[in-house]
């Protein structure tokens, strides 16, 4: 039994009556101007195919007419064609004008939308896309290295003077308690005291 079900688009409904009618309709390259009244032709021609209604027809005829592809070959000089591909007459200057006219809107309109999708794209990716500022890095990285705590040397250890003890990451402020040849007892602020080696203290 032949499928019967009902064509679900414009597209499919194209497809459709491109493959009834070779000659009038085409779905690839130029397409050819139509005849004028075409539609009831085809309604004539489909009566009673359950696949597409009226409907749907009239929307698809309008859908294939208002294609770049259509108003490109609506151009002067050109013919119209009927279902069966036969020259039904030269087109007008008004139609072929109101075609170009339409055709030049429809470009300009698809411009503008992809200049504004093009635009949002931008926009949206600015944030993901920002690099830190490698000045800024370098600044820090020179900032740093200028607080480099400096060594004491022997002469400069004595007791009760305020120091630095490098704790490997970072520098603890202490106060020097004892000193005994290169070790040194010192006191960190939160009260507790350690031995370190003199070479681990810096001013």
């Amino acid at each position: 039994m032949e499928n019967t079900e009902k064509l679900k688009n414009s597209k499919e409904v194209i497809a459709y009556i491109a493959e009834c009618f070779p000659k009038c309709f085409t779905l690839e390259g130029e397409a050819q101007p139509l005849k004028i009244g075409i539609f009831q032709d085809l309604v004539e021609r489909l009566e009673g195919d359950p696949k597409v209604s009226k409907t749907q027809l009239r929307a698809a005829l309008r859908q294939y007419t208002s294609s770049w592809r259509y108003l490109h070959g609506v151009k002067p000089g050109a013919e119209r064609v009927d279902l069966d591909g036969n020259p039904c007459g030269t087109l007008e200057q008004e139609h072929v004008e109101h075609a170009q006219n339409t055709l030049a809107e429809s470009k300009a309109k698809v411009q503008a939308r992809r200049k504004e999708k093009q635009k949002q794209e931008k926009n949206n990716a600015q944030p993901k896309t920002r690099k830190p500022n490698p000045k800024a890095k370098t600044a820090k990285r020179a900032q740093e290295k200028t607080v480099q705590p400096r060594a004491l040397n022997a002469d400069e250890l004595s007791v009760g003077r305020q120091v630095k003890v490098n704790m490997g990451k970072g520098n603890m402020a202490a106060t020097i308690v004892e000193i005994n040849k290169e070790d040194v007892r010192v006191q960190l602020g939160n009260g507790l005291q350690m031995v370190v080696k003199a070479e681990y203290l810096s001013a």
